[in-house]
């Protein structure tokens, strides 16, 4: 079900991410990729590239590649592209059209939870066997719930009861709603702990959702366990940890005084020159609802364990990546210290000697989800042993 190892498709290090995202979670062709990612110097040679791939499996009858190619050559088209919306709607049909008689077959169901003026997307389904629990998975900064099908079938076969979604921010919930990111993800997190009367849940929340999952958690009491498939403490601690330590400073004093005209200036010079910043402004500014980088910082700051981490009681486990090129996991110690109150917390850092050191753990899936699986059936085992001996 899932590849392994990672591959050097581009020297730069978010390209290169993004295309062993094609394909780990979109099914594409390492060897066809190779040939062409030399080829993608800017988000418009992205595009460009990746529909030329797409284009080229659907004549060769490679669906999944095709959806796969067709979803990511979306993710680098910015809002103001009249192709976003037709790309990203274009790919999802297709999913649903290929994937038809596999969801029925394994018993999944697709809901739309409402929620505020729109709804949710959530993916659903019960365990295969002996029942282990609940999971409650969503994804992040960037996330498609397509992207997590094959781990919520993994995850089913692991005899759990799994309930996928899409919140604010994510997905078609940003795209064809335009519902934005709010910090506050007990909301829809609740909307659909409700909707589905669920009790004893696992909450487990990948890149952004590291510090999403949490978050709910803290004001979500049926939520009795947290896995972070990603350090993910505070949003702008994140966002200058690799900076030097005079350039935080700067911009922290910048951001405070207010100084936006010159903040604005400073981060378009620098979307100038580096790929990432650019792609990380352009999204952020159309995802939080932005009008520039200064309202982008502004709404990130609020995306934190500070001022609410006291307020997790339950078991925690953080899962983090040796050689991530977005999160540094030296930030687990900041987590670590906003966490006084957990009932149990765990950290595992994989690395590249185990295919899985960069950002979630992307080269070896199984390896990660069975992280979680083994955590949580430990859990399980604890509980079950205190209610024994009360």
């Amino acid at each position: 079900m899932f590849q392994k190892g990672t591959y050097k498709f581009n020297d730069d290090p978010n390209f290169n991410f993004q295309l062993n995202r094609v394909v780990f979670w979109g099914d594409g062709e390492p060897e066809e990729i190779k040939k062409v990612a030399k080829d993608i110097k800017d988000s418009v040679s992205w595009v460009k590239v990746l529909q030329n791939l797409a284009e080229k499996a659907e004549k060769d009858g490679r669906i999944e590649a095709h959806i796969g190619y067709l979803r990511m050559s979306e993710f680098f088209m910015y809002d103001s592209d009249p192709q976003k919306l037709e790309t990203y709607t274009k790919a999802k049909n297709l999913f649903y059209q290929h994937y038809e008689n596999m969801l029925k077959e394994s018993n999944i169901t697709c809901s739309k939870v409402p929620y505020n003026d729109g709804y949710l997307p959530v993916m659903s389904c019960k365990a295969k066997g002996t029942f282990q629990g609940i999971i409650l998975l969503h994804g992040g900064n960037d996330s498609y719930i397509e992207e997590f099908f094959k781990s919520l079938i993994y995850f089913q076969e692991k005899e759990f009861d799994v309930y996928l979604f899409e919140g604010p921010g994510q997905g078609g919930v940003l795209r064809e709603q335009n519902i934005k990111f709010d910090p506050a993800w007990e909301k829809p997190v609740k909307a659909i702990l409700d909707h589905f009367q669920l009790d004893n849940v696992t909450i487990i929340g990948a890149s952004l959702g590291g510090y999403l999952a949490p978050r709910a958690a803290a004001f979500e009491k049926r939520i009795s366990k947290v896995i972070g498939w990603s350090i993910f403490p505070d949003f702008f601690d994140i966002l200058l940890a690799d900076d030097p330590a005079w350039l935080r400073v700067i911009m922290d004093t910048m951001y405070k005084l207010g100084f936006a005209g010159i903040f604005n200036g400073f981060y378009r010079m620098m979307m100038n020159k580096s790929e990432l910043i650019k792609w990380n402004l352009m999204h952020g500014m159309y995802a939080y609802d932005a009008p520039d980088p200064v309202g982008y910082v502004k709404k990130i700051r609020e995306f934190t364990l500070k001022g609410i981490g006291d307020k997790i009681t339950q078991d925690m486990l953080v899962i983090g990546a040796k050689d991530d090129h977005m999160i540094m996991p030296c930030l687990f110690h900041e987590e670590y210290d906003l966490l006084p109150n957990v009932k149990s917390l765990a950290f595992q850092l994989y690395s590249n000697k185990d295919d899985a050191g960069s950002h979630c753990g992307i080269g070896n899936m199984k390896l990660i989800l069975d992280t979680m699986i083994s955590w949580i059936l430990q859990m399980n085992a604890k509980e079950s042993y205190h209610i024994k001996h009360q």
